[in-house]
């Protein structure tokens, strides 16, 4: 019996032994596979599921977050794609990869994304420290910026001939002559060189190389191919080399000392900011910017060169082209304080001189503009334009002893016969200030769509009151007329100011129709209590870009809402207040 149990027993364990691994269908199945990352015109398409296996197949990664109706996302494809294929082509290790963040809710929250497009470089695997992307947004620049991040950032040079070959191959190259490689201050200049994409890096420790290019000590040589040729930039012994000054210095030593100026260039409204009138600040309107070469416009930007003296000529004129060498004579000792830029009168560049009002017949001219106070000044007096003369120009302005100029149209002889009167910097605070008006002003740009979309509101309010005696309803074009008393940071801006003394002053922020107008006007300058001021204008057009980002949500040219333009950003969230007025800012 107790066999039989024994037998029975082992029957019943290799029953079940052979059963293991059989489901109700048969043999089990295989675990499956990690499934594939897919792509999209050489692009990685990550989500919640597979950014891990992205991460762990790729050692380094730049990872877009867009949004599908995002206008910045939509602009940045191509040249996402263009990347992505400069760099499949050079077999490099770095991938390129995207995700929805609308889509991705998950993991826009993991790695804070708050605006599109926002880029992110991972690199080892590493998910919880990823560096934020900070270059270029065209094609060149992306892959050249992860190409010094999976790469050396500077040329190791061991020669006498290699060095010369790359001073040679660019415009600008910067070699960094150290001693010792094990120095900290060579890790600050790879890392500098890491970001510095439009500059070519070179590294040697070779003594032959210190004797030939007369090095004595530890310093970072800049070789250029105009100006001085040459600027050596040594390594304090005892600070060390400082990664932001070394920054100024390059960005500073990189520029030529006199540029043209070039309004057809693609880039730079937001380093020139007020140079040219017209079009200032327009960003979505192709036919709006001003620019420098595109290759110094973000240099300086970067260098904070805050004064730009402009010498107005007519190239076709030989005596004119004649003052181009005292110009440029002049500007070596105001290199970094002072950007020295040639316009052409006889080019496309009606509206810088409109903005410094200037005629084309008035050249040659001479003027100096702070691109942090947008003060403008004007040399006394009708002299030659020597060397001598510009650089006592500047030193007088640089020292505070020329006061800035302001313009002013001359005041039209009917400014007051229609029912919106015309303002300019003339008669300014004759009107404005009569202690026995009223007085509502719009401060507009004639190439300002906003300004233009109230325009039929803000005549129908002028005839509302055109027969109320102590209400005037007015405007002035801010990018003709210049008031010192009354900086204008946005376009409409709308200003009220009552009767009575005091030069008391009211900002209009709400919405702009005639009802919400004239319950202001009643008001005495407030709106009653069931109508709340826009606590922030939607959308905006800077005029002054380099002071501060757009402001939200622009709704023009089909863009959604939430967009910054100056940042080339669309936030995550459209504002809560997207009722409220756009503003195109100054």
């Amino acid at each position: 019996m107790d066999g039989q149990l024994l037998l029975a027993l082992l029957l019943l364990l290799l029953g079940a032994s052979g059963l293991r691994g059989q489901g109700p269908g048969g043999p089990e199945e295989e675990p499956p596979e990690e499934e594939e990352v897919p792509e999209e015109d050489g692009i990685l398409v990550l989500n919640q599921r597979n950014l891990g296996l992205a991460l762990r197949a790729h050692r380094t990664l730049l990872v877009q977050f867009y949004a599908p109706w995002c206008g910045h996302c939509k602009a940045l494809a191509p040249e996402y794609n263009k990347a992505a294929a400069l760099l499949a082509a050079e077999s490099a290790e770095a991938r390129l990869a995207k995700v929805d963040g609308p889509a991705e809710a998950e993991l826009t929250k993991e790695f804070a994304v708050t605006e599109y497009p926002t880029l992110k470089f991972f690199r080892d695997g590493n998910r919880t420290h990823p560096e934020e992307y900070t270059g270029p947004k065209e094609a060149d620049g992306m892959a050249e910026w992860l190409r010094r991040r999976v790469g050396p950032s500077a040329m190791r040079l061991a020669d006498t001939e290699g060095a010369q070959a790359l001073i040679d191959s660019r415009d600008v190259v910067v070699i960094g002559f150290f001693r010792d490689l094990q120095d900290e201050d060579v890790a600050t200049f790879l890392a500098l060189a890491q970001d510095a994409l439009d500059m070519t890096f070179g590294l040697t420790d070779q003594p032959k190389l210190f004797e030939k290019f007369g090095v004595p000590k530890d310093t970072v040589v800049l070789f250029k191919k105009f100006d001085e040729g040459r600027a050596d930039f040594p390594v304090d012994e005892e600070l060390g080399l400082d990664q932001g000054d070394l920054s100024r210095f390059l960005l500073t030593h990189s520029m030529h000392l006199v540029t043209e100026f070039n309004s057809q260039a693609s880039w730079a409204i937001s380093v020139l900011a007020e140079v040219g009138g017209a079009g200032r600040g327009c960003l979505w309107q192709p036919p709006c910017q001003l620019s420098l070469p595109l290759q110094t416009s973000p240099k300086i930007f970067s260098a904070r060169i805050l004064n730009h003296l402009l010498l107005f000529v007519n190239q076709t004129l030989a005596e004119h082209l004649e003052l181009l060498e005292g110009f440029g004579e002049a500007a070596p000792p105001f290199r970094g304080q002072v950007l020295f830029v040639v316009v052409d009168v006889g080019a496309s560049n009606a509206h810088v001189l409109q903005y410094f009002g200037l005629k084309a017949e008035e050249a040659p001219a001479l003027r100096l503009i702070n691109m942090e106070t947008t003060k403008k000044y004007a040399p006394a007096g009708g002299g030659p334009l020597t060397a001598a003369a510009v650089a006592t120009f500047c030193h007088a302005v640089l020292s505070g002893q020329v006061k800035p100029y302001l313009l002013s149209q001359d005041v039209p002889p009917d400014w007051d016969r229609r029912p919106v009167k015309t303002l300019v910097g003339k008669n300014f605070e004759q009107v404005a200030f009569d202690e026995t008006k009223n007085v509502f002003v719009k401060f507009y740009a004639p190439w300002c769509t906003h300004c233009k979309a109230m325009a039929a509101a803000w005549e129908a309010l002028a005839e509302k009151y055109k027969d109320h005696e102590d209400i005037v309803i007015a405007e002035l074009d801010a990018t003709a007329n210049e008031l010192e008393a009354f900086p204008v940071h946005g376009f409409p801006t709308l200003k009220y100011f009552p009767a009575g003394p005091g030069r008391k002053v009211i900002e209009y922020k709400s919405t702009r129709d005639v009802e919400t107008f004239s319950k202001f006007l009643d008001n005495g300058g407030e709106l009653p209590a069931e109508e709340p001021m826009a606590p922030f204008p939607v959308g905006a057009c800077p005029k002054v870009a380099v002071s501060g980002p757009v402001a939200l949500g622009l709704p023009v040219a089909g863009v959604k809402q939430g967009c910054s333009f100056q940042l080339g950003l669309c936030l995550q969230d459209t504002p809560a207040n997207a009722s409220a007025e756009p503003k195109e800012e100054l």
